[in-house]
């Protein structure tokens, strides 16, 4: 079992920068590939960004390319989101998921096997 517990949403206007934290807890989270997904609303839900166990490998989804970092503190186990220049369009529930088999540089939402219960991201015009 793993727990995750996500933080730090809230309302910002545009441009602005937002950084998500999610804790976990229950497993040896140096050994689980982390990622965060968002939903918007009336949309499906969509991939963001992943981290590997190890913090060496990253991916991110080309529509927050070069605006969001994802990063994590193993002492502290937790994965930080790191977002910046932020667009309406960025609005949406996040997720942080884990991975326990570390399914390599997959994206697919079926691969992670714990999810946390969601941060709200408010993004104003």
């Amino acid at each position: 079992q793993v727990q995750l517990v996500e933080s730090g949403g809230g309302l910002v206007q545009a441009g602005g920068s937002l950084r998500l934290s999610c804790a976990a807890s229950g497993r040896t989270f140096s050994r689980i590939r982390m990622g965060w997904f968002r939903q918007a609303p009336g949309k499906e839900r969509e991939f963001v960004s992943f981290i590997s166990w190890s913090g060496g490998i990253t991916s991110y989804a080309d529509s927050v390319k070069g605006r969001f970092t994802i990063s994590r503190d193993n002492a502290k186990n937790t994965v930080y989101l790191q977002m910046n220049s932020l667009k309406p369009e960025d609005t949406a529930i996040y997720y942080c998921a884990a991975d326990l088999a570390s399914t390599y540089n997959s994206r697919r939402q079926a691969d992670f096997d714990y999810w946390g219960q969601g941060t709200q991201v408010t993004i104003s015009s």
